[in-house]
């Protein structure tokens, strides 16, 4: 037993620590487990790698700048010297610390050493516990700690979400102690939250939850964390101060105020508030993160375990976005829900949660690096005919190339777990178990999903009896699952979504074979569109299309070059399925000597009648079919037309364009550089908007001299609001809202002088100013357009 967990157990701690309602099961370390050859180990490799070509001196220099230090290198470019300097620093660390656990390898472990010893030297110059890489960073927290708070979801205090980025180096000293053994790392995290404390000491409860406003990853988990190992109450305080109660409040109620929201700042909130109830035993924050997982999962997720477009999470009953865009689920996202995954079923070890695991693992985490060249994918397109872009070392400092690093260094963290001497097999991904503690190997021997069965080698130092619990997956149908301990057929006393139990003594060599057959099954999306995607077992089916056009695959150092900007084709000219939905999984027939791979009887038009279904994870440097769309031949002229008039609506406007910025949204506002001052944003019938009663601005880019105007979107009911629209400081135009375009959007074209263009030289900054007393917006969409 864990020495911390025995002192909980004794009474020794201030407050309830780890109360439960039950037994928690536990995770094994990720040293315990060590992958076999498969595509995971494949992928650690090949992340590894990745990890090996980067410069750390060069990712170190943000800390040591902010230190008052000089350098050893400069900072790398993209978002590590745009803003949010030195985030990707603190997935590295994280990276390192699982790695070495994961493999062993000592040149991870060598490198976290370092990483710390320059951590170190940064920490101690500052000599208030203080890290981080938040360029004037230091000057920005005296304000804060002064209550001069002005707070929006893409900046504190005109800083790139600071609370965001200082969170990526608290994961990374916890992960190097938790992961890396390093009981420096442990000093150094206590030491910085200690500062969190100092920075908050002085702030009323409602304006640390006005700063919380602000994109602050899960800073209330690690918080939480500190408090867990320390043992101290003032650390769980000050978990409950950092945690949102705007999020919270309605979770605890099940409400779903989610759409429109910034996903993936939400998640880690959400993490938090499940690691707060671990500590106090608070089943209501417990609960909240339960129905949050519900609703994530249920009801906006789409097959490959993803969710959100554009960042954001889109209404339940409307996914058209997620077929229409480029930017798709973020991995991020998927990161971070596998997180708030794993302490769920700890907590209550249900099959639901690792079927969403696995599905979520396979067919999203595995499928974001390149398995030969690596590289990490940002957004990754439900969108047909599309593809995916990859980061490159050297360019790509993206927060999911940040997430990217660590998601291959622990596949083994959940393909068992266990509580007390009971084993719990929870993925089937070749692998060994050394359970030194109990004096237990376990191997897994299977090629799975190649083929539909996995072995269970049992190797106890002794005779011991425990119980192993078998997942039966959803996807396998009632009564299918075969068990065969040594060689004799087993009882099977369980249905699809429980674990079988398997219990008696066991002895050196017991073999527990398992025969998990997979079907083929079609899933819609989630809204009810005819839109499905094709699974054999909980394998996400897709097609190869072309290879035209995919521009930026690899991606440049440019702010927007996590997305995948190349040509969308049009949907109408897209391979559907003539036919009806109860016939498609017939339709889908194995290609014979290939292991996954398909052909689908009735794909139109006749020149895809030979796309052939791999898995997703498989499928790389390609345009692809995720969702097919379902249509009877009846309908398939009707649909034709619609679909390309649409296209071709949507086509122009984009040929159009010159560049383009959704206000209220996150990401576009920052790749724009966006300043502002008094504002607000929001979101109204699914479409974000800002205004503020004093500016904004935004930065566009002309880069091959085409602009000729700027189209702006504003709301026909918005009344009152008079404002200027300026370009570079010079007034193009008066506006005023007057209200009388009623319940519609609309937009206005403004044409730009050409003086103001040849004096652009193709950087644009276009400022919305309020009228005193007066209002500037609401601005829903922001176009520069061609001439």
């Amino acid at each position: 037993m864990k020495l911390r967990n025995l002192i909980f157990l004794l009474g020794l701690l201030p407050f309830g620590a780890l109360a439960q309602q039950k037994p928690a099961a536990e995770v094994f370390s990720l040293s315990e487990v060590r992958l076999l050859d498969s595509p995971f180990k494949k992928a650690m490799m090949t992340d590894m790698n990745y990890i090996l070509d980067l410069d750390m001196d060069r990712l170190l220099a943000p800390y040591l700048k902010e230190a008052g230090l000089k350098p050893k290198a400069e900072n790398y470019g993209n978002w590590e010297n745009t803003g949010l300097d030195g985030h990707i620093g603190g997935h590295y660390l994280s990276a390192l610390a699982k790695m070495y656990a994961a493999t062993g390898d000592q040149r991870m472990k060598d490198r976290m050493d370092y990483m710390l010893s320059e951590l170190k030297r940064a920490q101690d110059a500052n000599g208030d516990g203080y890290l981080s890489g938040v360029p004037g960073g230091k000057a920005m927290w005296q304000e804060i700690s002064e209550g001069k708070i002005d707070a929006g979801s893409f900046s504190l205090n005109k800083k790139w979400v600071p609370l965001y980025n200082i969170h990526k180096i608290y994961a990374g000293l916890y992960d190097a102690y938790t992961f890396g053994g390093s009981e420096e790392a442990k000093e150094m995290l206590i030491g910085l939250t200690d500062w969190a404390i100092q920075l908050v000491q002085n702030l009323a409860d409602d304006q640390i939850q006005d700063m919380l406003r602000s994109e602050h990853g899960g800073l209330n988990e690690i918080f939480a964390d500190v408090a867990d190992i320390t043992g101290d109450e003032k650390y769980l305080k000050l978990a409950k101060q950092f945690s949102h109660r705007a999020i919270l409040d309605p979770l605890i109620k099940h409400e779903d105020h989610l759409t429109g929201m910034h996903a993936n700042t939400q998640i880690p909130k959400v993490i938090g508030f499940k690691r707060v109830a671990e500590v106090d035993g608070d089943e209501s924050w417990a609960d909240a993160a339960r129905y949050f997982w519900e609703n994530v999962v249920d009801k906006r997720t789409v097959s490959i375990g993803g969710n959100s477009v554009r960042e954001h999470f889109h209404p339940v009953d409307d996914f058209s976005s997620m077929i229409e865009s480029e930017q798709g689920p973020e991995t991020c996202n998927t990161y971070n829900m596998l997180k708030l995954t794993k302490h769920l079923f700890l907590s209550d070890p249900e099959v639901k949660y690792m079927d969403y695991y696995e599905r979520a693992l396979y067919n999203h985490i595995l499928s974001t690096e390149e398995p030969d060249h690596g590289g990490f994918v940002y957004f990754t397109p439900m969108r047909p005919g599309h593809y995916r872009v990859y980061s490159q070392p050297q360019t790509s400092f993206w927060c999911c190339v940040g997430s990217g690093l660590e998601n291959h260094t622990k596949y083994g963290e959940l393909i068992y777990a266990h509580l007390g001497d009971d084993i719990y097999v929870n993925l089937f991904i070749p692998s060994t178990l050394n359970w030194k503690e109990k004096g237990l190997e376990l191997t897994q021997e299977t090629k799975f999903p190649d083929a539909e069965s996995t072995t269970l080698t049992i190797n106890p130092e002794k005779k011991s009896t425990f119980t192993l619990y078998v997942r039966y997956p959803k996807w396998v149908e009632e009564g299918a699952l075969k068990v065969v301990i040594n060689g004799k057929e087993h009882e099977v006393d369980g249905t699809p979504g429980q674990y079988v139990a398997l219990n008696r003594k066991w002895k050196k060599g017991d073999k527990v074979e398992l025969t998990l057959p997979m079907r083929t099954t079609v899933e819609q999306l989630p809204d009810g569109e005819s839109y499905y995607s094709i699974l054999h077992g909980p394998i996400v089916m897709a097609a190869k299309t072309d290879t035209t056009d995919m521009v930026g695959l690899y991606a440049d150092d440019s702010r927007g070059g996590h997305i995948a900007s190349g040509q969308k084709y049009p949907l109408n000219e897209m391979p559907v399925i003539a036919g009806t939905v109860e016939h498609v999984a017939s339709a889908v027939k194995a290609v014979e000597g290939q292991p996954l791979t398909f052909t689908i009887d009735g794909l139109y038009p006749e020149k895809y009648k030979d796309l052939e279904l791999i898995p997703f994870f498989r499928l790389h440097d390609s345009r692809y079919m995720v969702y097919f769309n379902v249509v009877s031949p009846d309908d398939l002229v009707a649909m034709e037309k619609k679909t390309a008039f649409l296209e071709a609506e949507k086509k122009a406007l984009e040929d159009a364009t010159v560049d383009l910025v959704f206000p209220g949204e996150q990401q576009p506002e920052s790749d724009h550089f966006i300043e502002s001052e008094n504002t607000n944003s929001g979101v109204n019938q699914d479409k974000h908007w800002r205004d503020a009663t004093g500016w904004f601005s935004y930065l566009l880019t002309d880069k091959d001299g085409d602009a000729g105007k700027l189209r702006i979107m504003y709301f026909g009911l918005d009344n009152g609001r008079n404002f200027s629209i300026s370009i570079n400081g010079e007034k193009l135009t008066d506006v005023s809202l007057d209200g009388s375009k009623g319940f519609e959007f609309f937009t206005i074209d403004y044409d730009i002088p050409q003086d103001i263009l040849d004096k652009a030289a193709g950087k644009l900054r276009v400022k919305f100013e309020a009228d005193p007393g007066s209002v500037a917006g609401g601005i829903y969409e922001v176009r520069l357009m061609e001439k």
